[in-house]
């Protein structure tokens, strides 16, 4: 049972990680670019593990709860 907490939340957070960073680097990659690569790391970092943890992440639970529900009615 835990390994499938783990899976699940492991899930979830890879639906927030993946599109968030797929569109911060399409967006900012060219003005990103021009940086060496421990400060675009460090940008990209410091933007969006808060954006994940505070946003992405419970919008995916949000959006899986509706899912939940709407199989129980």
């Amino acid at each position: 049972m835990k390994t499938k907490m783990k899976l699940m939340a492991s899930i979830k957070i890879w639906l927030a990680i993946y599109p968030s960073i797929t569109l911060f680097l399409f967006l900012f990659a060219k003005e990103l670019a021009v940086l060496p690569l421990y400060q675009r790391t460090f940008i990209l970092t410091i933007v969006l593990v808060p954006w994940i943890v505070f946003i992405g992440v419970p919008f995916v639970d949000y959006i899986l709860r509706q899912f939940g529900q709407k199989d129980i009615n």
